[in-house]
């Protein structure tokens, strides 16, 4: 749905915020995106539905380790952290395009 491209395009943007602040030494800006981006993750793996089979166990796992992620960058103040959970995302993101257009 586009719901669900909505939160991973939102993950992507909060995290680009939280490097920014990173970037500037703004201990409370970065926490608060970062936090703000662990809040799609936690809502992402509350929508999933476990009767669809293995890729929903494989996504709550993935989705829980972006969360650790995400946990880590905040706590090191590292913004390569957040390039990686990036990198994820918009492989997701690109993965949820191509099964929406083909659904449609």
């Amino acid at each position: 749905s586009k719901i669900i491209q909505m939160l991973f395009e939102g993950v992507l943007r909060f995290n680009t915020q939280a490097k920014s602040a990173i970037s500037k030494g703004d201990v409370e800006k970065r926490t608060y995106w970062i936090n703000r981006s662990s809040a799609i993750f936690a809502e992402l793996i509350s929508t999933l539905d476990f009767n669809q089979g293995d890729i929903s166990h494989y996504l709550n796992g993935l989705y829980a380790f972006q969360m650790q992620e995400l946990a880590l960058a905040n706590m090191n103040n590292d913004p390569e952290k957040l390039d990686s959970i990036n990198i994820v995302v918009k492989g997701l993101l690109d993965a949820w395009r191509e099964v929406s257009d083909v659904a449609q």
